[in-house]
């Protein structure tokens, strides 16, 4: 992610309203769980451990903070500082790479489904793959916050590959982030649940 990210004009689909705090995800299976926020740490439910990169790994002045949380009733991964567009920076990251160096198979999955609440900005989603090696390519879909609770869902096809010409292939997913970049604001977003979601809504028995 070499230098600001730009809007890519995607609409992710706003798929519940949960208001003061309920809980979402619910009545699925752990396989299309990523993480629901149990550990209280920065490890992630399916393995993993989450960590914040910031646009300093290429000179950039943005600072960031990356901390378990709580929001309303429930606990939450917070990414909260200021991204900052001078000397070609302008994001903070926070990401996931599967445990043990390996990929994910998510092939039978329709999208990712996330809980989140924030400060009424747009952020991003970055995905990974094996098939990228420039540390500025992923793939990019675009979501808005609210204050309160509410469930996004995001499909794998509204994914915008950036800087790179190959197709996304989600059998072969080696990270994920959740990205606030491209402008000087402040960011502000609490993560309370990541998953995957199947074509009919439900998960899938296995991946």
């Amino acid at each position: 992610m070499n230098g600001p990210g730009r809007r890519n004009g995607l609409t992710a689909m706003l798929f519940t309203a949960i208001a003061g705090g309920g809980h979402a995800g619910e009545g699925t299976t752990s396989d299309a769980l990523i993480d629901d926020r149990s550990s209280g740490s920065l490890k992630a439910s399916r393995g993993g451990q989450w960590r914040l990169v910031t646009d300093q790994v290429m000179g950039g002045i943005s600072t960031a903070d990356l901390r378990p949380d709580r929001h309303g009733d429930r606990g939450c991964l917070r990414l909260s500082g200021t991204v900052n567009t001078a000397n070609s920076g302008g994001f903070v990251q926070m990401a996931l790479d599967p445990a043990g160096g390996k990929h994910w198979n998510v092939s039978t999955f329709a999208g990712l489904q996330l809980l989140v609440s924030g400060n009424g900005e747009q952020y991003n989603v970055h995905l990974r793959t094996s098939d990228l090696w420039l540390p500025w390519q992923s793939y990019r879909a675009a979501f808005v916050t609210a204050p309160e609770w509410h469930v996004i869902r995001i499909p794998f096809s509204s994914f915008e590959a950036y800087r790179i010409k190959t197709r996304l292939d989600t059998s072969r997913l080696t990270r994920l982030g959740l990205v606030a970049i491209g402008r000087h604001f402040t960011a502000d977003l609490c993560l309370g649940d990541l998953r995957f979601y199947s074509q009919e809504g439900k998960t899938q028995q296995r991946m």
